[in-house]
């Protein structure tokens, strides 16, 4: 369920009063595919409930190009709330989650394998809050990019 930055941040804080744990990841999410379910599934394993920090539109287009998002993010918030697997949908405006991530603290913060702790874009913020990092693998060949490039065949 959509939450706005405020209320997602309430509702962290209040959980983890009472001993409720909170995993985070983030990303455009954009055409949603088997990779992404698989990805936010294995995420949801890691704490009691799971926020995705959503790139808004503007996030998107500055990261991906003028030709992105393909769906808005309401839509793209609605479907991935739709998940039995995700808890809270939260946009954020940003290039990149650090300041979100920061201001949410939560117990786990996931990123795909792609990464390490020393080229994670967000390593000052986590190792600063003590907020664990798991790294997924993807599943291969699975990808928005790569169902953009079969759609334009």
């Amino acid at each position: 369920m959509l939450k706005t930055q405020e209320e997602i941040i309430k509702i962290v804080r209040d959980g983890q009063a009472i001993g409720k744990t909170f995993v985070v990841t983030n990303g455009c999410f954009d055409i949603l595919h088997i990779g992404h379910v698989r990805y936010l599934q294995k995420t949801k394993e890691y704490a009691d409930n799971l926020i995705v920090m959503l790139n808004s539109d503007v996030s998107v287009k500055s990261i991906k190009g003028e030709n992105r998002p393909i769906n808005c993010e309401e839509d793209r918030a609605e479907i991935l709330s739709a998940l039995s697997c995700v808890d809270y949908v939260v946009l954020f405006d940003e290039k990149s989650p650090a300041k979100l991530l920061e201001n949410i603290k939560p117990d786990v913060y996931t990123k795909g394998a792609d990464y390490t702790l020393e080229t994670l874009p967000e390593r000052d913020v986590v190792l600063k809050n003590n907020i664990k990092v798991e790294f997924i693998e993807f599943v291969e060949d699975k990808s928005t990019t790569n169902v953009i490039k079969k759609i334009s065949k």
